[in-house]
């Protein structure tokens, strides 16, 4: 039955039987999650949400409770992670016949294939508690969840910005399933240099999926037709405040990154290990596309004090030493 998508004559979209498998092993998955999972990742009786300590006077953080429901739920597990959790899928694929490549495992019955931010995320954060350090991750551009999940299946606190509705909604299934509540602060709004309004391209099809450049949307997303929206803009330094610890700051965000890192100039100002581990995308093509090269955003790093970057496949690692 898993192989059904290949028949030359294609199983209708509404299938009852097709329908009946995908989502009774969606509910299978998320069963046996849930029913094995603690339901306070943080088990520190004293223990202050990190929205209680953020500041909130640009921007208020995202109601998912009073947010619509996004429909159909599809979500599961993530295999290979050391601190397993569940996420949910936006993009589907083309249905029947082509179903995302996650869809399709979980008629097979396995968990969804691991993101490499997810291990990327929880490996970083496992050093951190290793030496004893205390602190939050910041997840901007957090798309579905994949990488602010990894970090509060954790016990870690999570601020999360995502400006597309589409991928807000996923996240508040996310932290249902995950039972994060207490752990995950959303903002729905971009990361930028500035307070404001800017524009953002989503993908016709992949509404999962944007980039503040038209051509950067292009170049990414191989796509031609593409929905603008206005969404809200707010520079880090306006939320968090110089006193909270942060240990983790993820940038991918389409070409976009050089704004994100000089809104965040205070915060990545820190000295020697204060200053939070930095991963961001470095792609040349999506860079220039937004004005803005590599070589711009190496120079600002090291104005703040960054000079030890490494590249990883797209994405760049950096950090500072104890002085």
């Amino acid at each position: 039955m898993p192989n059904a998508w290949k028949r030359d004559k294609p199983t209708r979209l509404l299938s009852p039987k097709f329908l009946f498998l995908l989502f009774s092993s969606t509910l299978i998955l998320i069963f046996l999650f849930l029913s094995s999972r603690p339901s306070n990742p943080n088990p520190n009786p004293n223990y202050f949400p990190l929205s209680s300590r953020l500041s909130f006077h640009a921007i208020s953080p995202f109601d998912c409770y009073n947010s619509p429901q996004a429909h159909p739920v599809i979500a599961s597990t993530v295999e290979g992670v050391r601190h397993p959790f569940l996420f949910s899928l936006s993009d589907f694929g083309t249905l029947p016949d082509k179903p995302h490549k996650n869809i399709v495992r979980i008629l097979k019955g396995k968990p969804f294939r691991k993101p490499d931010i997810s291990v990327t995320v929880q490996d970083i954060l496992e050093k951190a508690k290793a030496q004893g350090r205390d602190g939050f991750f910041v997840d901007v551009g957090a798309n579905v969840g994949m990488a602010t999940f990894a970090a509060s299946a954790m016990g870690f606190p999570v601020l999360a910005f995502e400006p597309i509705f589409e991928n807000l909604q996923k996240i508040c299934e996310g932290i249902y399933f995950n039972r994060v509540a207490n752990l995950v602060t959303l903002l729905e709004a971009a990361a930028s240099d500035r307070l404001g309004n800017v524009t953002v391209h989503k993908l016709v099809g992949r509404l999962d999926n944007s980039a503040i450049s038209a051509t950067g949307a292009k170049l990414a997303f191989k796509s031609n037709e593409e929905v603008a929206v206005q969404v809200r803009t707010v520079p880090l330094d306006e939320v968090i405040p110089e006193s909270e610890p942060v240990l983790l700051l993820k940038i991918d965000v389409q070409g976009w990154e050089y704004h994100v890192l000089k809104g965040a100039r205070k915060l990545l100002s820190r000295k020697g290990s204060q200053a939070p581990y930095l991963i961001y995308e470095e792609d040349e093509r999506l860079l220039e596309a937004s004005n803005s090269t590599s070589k711009k955003i190496r120079d600002f790093l090291s104005s703040v004090g960054y000079n030890d970057c490494t590249k990883h496949d797209t994405d760049a690692h950096c950090t500072k030493k104890d002085v």
